[in-house]
């Protein structure tokens, strides 16, 4: 973990917090010797440790847990010319070599992670020494090691074996572990979130953005889903379901955070936290994600900025086709999830493109809008939840939660029966009700059916680009490489690999 960590351990603990939102501050007169001494320390370090999820939500999850699937992929504008490091995962062409890859999203993916780890390890290390009020030091805890688990649990399902820290890194010689084994490394994710869920207060009793008992229950059920441990991924589950903090709310739309005052509301679980404006805590992933060339006229009536400017480039996140064949007649999220966009300087012959459009909200300057990451919903609770029930043959009390999904979705009851049955119904709702939000590659390879999804998806897209975006001219079409990458995981990044003998 390397040079790029070592340097950062020097940089964990130099933040400061407002009250109600996970806002860091540096301050460059602090440091690790002087800094740990009070209360108010040790919330400004498990603060700091939330910091790195704004890139990598904003920046890197969606590029490989999204992109990297088949409901997003690659729009082309050939004046512009490839931009690499995306087309690449859109492809399932990730170039290795030596099992590792140049990829850029990888390489910052990782760090971003790692950085987390570093810093709640900074205060893991060091709590015990300082004497404070005994509820708060537990909440900081509770925060810290359930960031850990779940920068670790985000590392081992895209790489596997990975370098398993607990302490702060003091020297180079310390920086570069060898690689553990995945068991090792799950075996830390659950006692991590095990000893964090009874240290954690309820949602009703936390300071908004900061995670939860139910944030810490929710993550270790899916840990436990992930393993196929259905009983455990039940029993942890079940409380979050019978607390009273979460329900759906009303519609599918209001539960994304489209304004301040929905930030955090009755269907959220745990969201990244982002702020529009000057103090550099925004977000721009939804301009990330449209399609391009877009004109200032264009893009106007989907942001409402003042200052609106028109968008060039490559668009790497259009939703797939088959994305949209996935939504049922009737399904009242495909059209809160996707719009449509006439792009006048597109090359295509229709120039009408789909785009994310369910973090859409307006705001005032151009590429700086505060929407919130949803990374677990109450939603997917009860999904997680039915699928543990359906794999122990308890299918009937598994169909009636997917039907509470669905019926806020505006359809009717499933009609599902047996246990491939209704596991079939559950991994499709997943795909239409997540959809965006970073579940559909894990969904995918933690099923064992990237085979049986993602190589006949990658024919379609040979056999006919011009359905899936490509202009019509000459050379317009996928590369040669296009999905002969079909790893579960994916190479670890070169530039670490340079900093350490155990890749």
């Amino acid at each position: 973990m390397k040079k790029y960590n070592v340097f950062l351990l020097s940089l964990a603990f130099l933040f400061s917090s407002c009250e109600d939102f996970l806002t860091v501050v540096p301050e460059t007169s602090l440091s690790s010797a002087t800094f740990f001494q009070t209360e108010a320390d040790f919330i400004q370090a498990v603060n700091a440790a939330y910091a790195p999820l704004r890139p990598y939500y904003n920046d890197r999850a969606w590029l490989l847990g999204e992109l990297h699937s088949d409901n997003l992929y690659y729009g082309r504008n050939i004046l512009f010319g490839a931009t690499e490091n995306h087309q690449n995962l859109a492809d399932f062409a990730v170039p290795i070599s030596g099992g590792t890859t140049p990829n850029v999203h990888v390489l910052n993916a990782w760090r971003n992670l790692y950085l987390t780890i570093a810093r709640t390890n900074q205060v893991l290390d060091r709590i015990d020494a300082v004497n404070f009020n005994a509820d708060s030091k537990n909440n900081v805890r509770g925060q810290a090691l359930f960031l850990r688990a779940f920068s670790y649990f985000h590392l081992s399902r895209y790489f596997g074996k990975v370098p398993l820290h607990l302490k702060p890194v003091a020297t180079r010689d310390q920086s570069a572990l060898p690689l553990s084994e995945e068991s090792e490394v799950f075996a830390q994710i659950i006692a991590d979130l095990t000893e964090a869920v009874p240290l954690l207060p309820q949602k009703s009793q936390q300071l908004p953005g900061r995670v939860t008992q139910g944030s810490a229950r929710t993550l270790l059920g899916d840990v436990y889903i992930y393993l196929k441990r259905w009983a455990e991924a039940e029993q942890v589950l079940a409380p979050v379901i019978s607390s009273g903090e979460y329900m759906l709310m009303p519609s599918y739309e209001m539960a994304f955070s489209e304004s301040v005052n929905n930030k955090n509301n009755a269907e959220s679980v745990f969201e990244v936290q982002f702020k529009e404006g000057p103090e550099g805590l925004q977000g721009n992933f939804m301009y990330q994600f449209m399609p391009r060339p877009i004109s200032i006229v264009e893009l106007a009536p989907i942001m409402g900025t003042i200052n609106p400017q028109e968008l060039g480039g490559e668009g790497p996140a259009v939703p797939t086709p088959d994305l949209i064949a996935a939504y049922e007649d009737g399904d009242l999220r495909e059209e809160v999830s996707i719009g449509y966009i006439f792009l006048s300087a597109s090359f295509r012959d229709d120039k009408v493109y789909p785009y994310i459009k369910k973090f859409q909200s307006n705001h005032v300057q151009h590429n700086n809008h505060g929407m919130n990451w949803p990374v677990y919903r109450y939603a997917e609770v009860l999904l997680l939840m039915a699928e543990a029930q359906n794999e122990q043959g308890k299918s009937g009390e598994a169909v009636s939660l997917l039907n509470l999904v669905r019926q806020r979705a505006g359809l009717g009851a499933s009609t599902a029966t047996g246990q491939a049955g209704v596991r079939e119904a559950i991994f499709k709702e997943r795909r239409v009700e997540l959809a965006f939000e970073n579940k559909r590659w894990f969904d995918i390879m933690r099923t064992d059916r990237i085979q049986e999804i993602i190589v006949p998806y990658g024919q379609r897209i040979i056999a006919n680009p011009l359905d899936y975006y490509y202009p019509p001219v000459p050379g317009a079409i996928p590369p040669s490489n296009a999905f002969t990458v079909l790893d579960k995981f994916y190479p670890y990044p070169s530039l670490e690999a340079d900093l350490t003998p155990h890749f």
